[in-house]
């Protein structure tokens, strides 16, 4: 079943972790995708192992300029565009009393106004059944101790879901966020070690943390037409972490 046969994605965030995973799933499902990302090894990397249907551009999603030339190349060589994945996303702790204005621009930079100028420069090349899909997370209804700045950003990004969906009635195109809990990405696995993933894997019901690839099968779900009446919704994929 190729759900997305002939399709074309953008993905940022899309060289590592969850954004990885969802490229690797909608090139299964028949689409073409482009990655967008910071690191150009990383990037390099991800189009090795993604293979022919798979396009890289290096920027950073709080640079209209850099999400300007990522659309130019997406319309150059494809036409127009059929789904778009904002994941990429950023988040450190500093707890209340230490927070700095330079900590809050760099997570708002890239989570909400990265968010915000990837939809909108998107917009033109989208129509009738295009789907975007906005990287939320459970820390955006859940409190968590020195995550404040990270969590409003992605309470942010839950409510950007709300109003565009609002302003895009009567184009057809649909507007959802997927929101994770603790994932075991690369990234987090390095950072973790064996017994942070048991410890954060423990706080789930289902005591254990996300392997990407189920976020990767989540995402492809909002990007297909299996999720046709579906938009400005939040699909939680946190093993009910922020649901109990």
């Amino acid at each position: 079943m190729n759900r997305l046969n002939g399709m074309t994605a953008v993905i940022t965030g899309g060289a590592t972790g969850i954004g990885l995973a969802a490229a690797k799933r909608f090139i299964e499902e028949g689409a073409f995708v482009f990655i967008f990302g910071r690191r150009q090894e990383a990037l390099d990397a991800a189009v090795n192992e993604l293979g022919p249907n798979a396009r890289a551009v290096k920027g950073s999603v709080s640079e209209p300029l850099d999400l300007d030339r990522l659309y130019a190349a997406v319309k150059a060589e494809r036409g127009t565009l059929d789904i778009v994945f904002a994941n990429a996303g950023t988040g450190s702790q500093l707890a209340l009393g230490n927070i700095t204005a330079r900590h809050i621009d760099e997570i708002f930079d890239t989570n909400v106004k990265g968010a915000i100028f990837t939809v909108q420069s998107a917009l033109p090349l989208m129509g009738k059944g295009g789907s975007i899909i906005l990287t939320g997370s459970s820390a955006g209804t859940t409190g968590a101790p020195a995550f404040s700045a990270y969590s409003a950003s992605k309470a942010a990004v839950r409510n950007l879901a709300r109003s565009f969906a609002e302003d895009l009635k009567g184009t057809g195109i649909r507007i959802n966020v997927l929101s994770p809990g603790p994932t075991a990405t690369e990234l987090a696995k390095a950072a973790l070690g064996e017994d942070g993933i048991k410890a954060f894997g423990s706080m789930t019901p289902l005591q254990r943390m996300a392997d990407p690839d189920e976020l990767g099968a989540a995402a492809t779900f909002l990007a297909s037409s299996d999720s046709s009446f579906m938009t400005a919704s939040e699909l939680a994929v946190d093993g009910g972490l922020a649901q109990i």
